[in-house]
């Protein structure tokens, strides 16, 4: 266990009842981690997929934890497990998708755990949401703003 950590989650759904399952992930994380700011839903192309597949809805989370970013990276998977999401191959349809993207001002690269999420700092469907919350959270690796990591994606 750690001390209390603000952390960051993004969510991204692109099968069946996206706005829903993007909800019912949001409310799991609010027993996980007890408060939570939620941003607001984005509709965006896949990216890094397979075959051709429907829009994404994505949003991104900002709560704290006591975890480890292992333990809450478990956590986050154990909750897209409930919620039916199956791993077929890389890059396929999810009905849920649970990244941890920061956690407070950790930089790991253990085996089974990146923070932050190696790739967070090109997509737009994870900066566009972020920024909204917490637009002025420095990233640990590159020392700039959420806000200025998206203003550089143009």
């Amino acid at each position: 266990m750690t001390g209390r950590t603000q952390v960051a989650v993004a969510l991204g759904s692109n099968l069946g009842d996206r706005r829903g399952r993007i909800l019912a992930a949001a409310e799991a994380l609010t027993r996980l981690l007890g408060e939570l700011r939620l941003s607001s839903l984005y509709e965006t192309a896949p990216v890094d997929v397979v075959g051709t597949q429907g829009n994404f809805l994505n949003a991104a989370a900002i709560g704290v934890s006591s975890l480890t970013p292992e333990a809450l990276l478990a956590a986050l998977l154990a909750i897209e497990a409930d919620a039916g999401r199956q791993r077929p191959h890389p890059g396929a349809p999810r009905t849920i998708d649970l990244d941890l993207v920061l956690h407070g001002q950790t930089v790991t690269t253990g085996p089974g755990v990146q923070v932050p999420h190696p790739r967070f700092r090109e997509r737009r469907f994870v900066l566009d949401p972020l920024a909204e919350i917490a637009p002025d959270w420095v990233d640990p690796v590159t020392g700039l703003t959420i806000a200025a990591l998206r203003q550089r994606l143009g």
